[in-house]
């Protein structure tokens, strides 16, 4: 299966994005608002300078307590992030999430954010091309 596909089937399209210049309280607010576990980090709103994730706040969080909050986005967001093209295959994205250890990947095209899958997007549409898999062997054997 195919990004562009994963994509398709969110239920909410496009990607949600904050300065890198915001609060970290901002942010969090942003995260509890929208139920989500990240943001992308730009500052035009079109290209991916780097991500902020749920991870990233409590492990600071853990160091210097609720001072974390007054904190800019661009203090806590990792910079050097992994992005993949909406032709990428669900098995190589998973595999490079597995590996990398994080569990959200902008999705880049021509240089430009066009969306935001994450480890759960990438793990339900495994699952469903596997159930789809398994239906077809069964109707194949079974003679239909």
């Amino acid at each position: 299966m195919f990004v562009t596909k994963i994509m398709d089937q969110k239920a909410t399209k496009g990607v949600l994005t904050i300065d890198p210049g915001a609060s970290i309280a901002d942010a969090v607010a942003e995260l509890a608002a929208r139920r989500i576990g990240a943001l992308v980090v730009s500052a035009d709103g079109r290209t991916a300078d780097g991500i902020l994730s749920e991870r990233d706040i409590v492990r600071e969080m853990g160091k210097s307590g609720g001072d974390v909050l007054a904190k800019k986005v661009s203090d806590l967001m990792t910079s050097k992030i992994e992005t993949c093209a909406p032709n990428a295959r669900s098995e190589a994205v998973l595999q490079s999430m597995t590996d990398g250890r994080f569990r959200h990947m902008p999705v880049v095209e021509d240089g430009l954010l066009i969306g935001l899958i994450s480890l759960g997007d990438v793990v339900k549409a495994r699952l469903s091309e596997v159930s789809m898999e398994k239906d077809a062997l069964q109707a194949m054997i079974a003679g239909n």
